[in-house]
């Protein structure tokens, strides 16, 4: 992904969506899974999206499928990822761990695709049915005895729908330089 603007509204699907309605949404989606509510924060996804975590070397820019992630889930993985949480199979996150998020620093931009030219070059062109949304993450956790901080930004492709927004790409990038030993990513981060 390329720079993140500081704008305070987008054009996207000839609508216009504003910074506070992204926050708001982001926000939700915090506390959907500060609660464990996993069917919930499903549905703020489109059928087909991603999610995505890096590993720690992640530099923007860098594909994660070629450079390395901890979760690198397409949409039947996503899927079976929220079923295993929800079940009692999911022994790292049963009992579940407390978490507590805080988002901050959102910012929107259009999104733009590299596209093939008729001359065979290639330059970056706006789609029109998503955009893109960066924000800085703290999410504390508590589990075992343990309380950990896990900090760093999003890098997610939004999409308007007729149901509010949508996630295409959820990404979640450490901030961390490694993790700490015994550190586990079996919740959504």
């Amino acid at each position: 992904m390329t720079a993140i603007d500081n704008r305070s509204s987008v054009e996207c699907a000839g609508r216009t969506i504003t910074r506070q309605e992204v926050e708001d949404f982001l926000y939700a989606e915090a506390d959907l899974l500060d609660h464990w509510n996993y069917d919930g924060w499903l549905a703020l996804f489109e059928s087909g999206a991603r999610y995505e975590i890096p590993t720690t070397d992640y530099r923007p820019g860098w594909s994660p499928h070629e450079t390395g992630s901890f979760v690198d889930d397409d949409w039947p993985l996503l899927l079976a990822r929220v079923k295993r949480l929800k079940s009692r199979k999911a022994h790292a996150e049963n009992p579940h761990s407390r978490t507590h998020r805080l988002v901050s620093n959102v910012r929107l931009s259009a999104h733009t695709a590299s596209v093939n030219s008729t001359n065979g070059t290639e330059h970056a062109e706006s789609t029109e049915d998503c955009f893109r949304v960066a924000a800085s993450f703290v999410v504390h956790r508590a589990r075992d005895g343990r309380f950990d901080a896990y900090v760093g930004w999003y890098e997610h492709l939004l999409v308007p729908t007729e149901d509010g927004l949508r996630f295409r790409l959820r990404r979640s990038v450490l901030g961390h330089e490694s993790l700490a030993a015994g550190a586990r990513l079996s919740f959504i981060l």
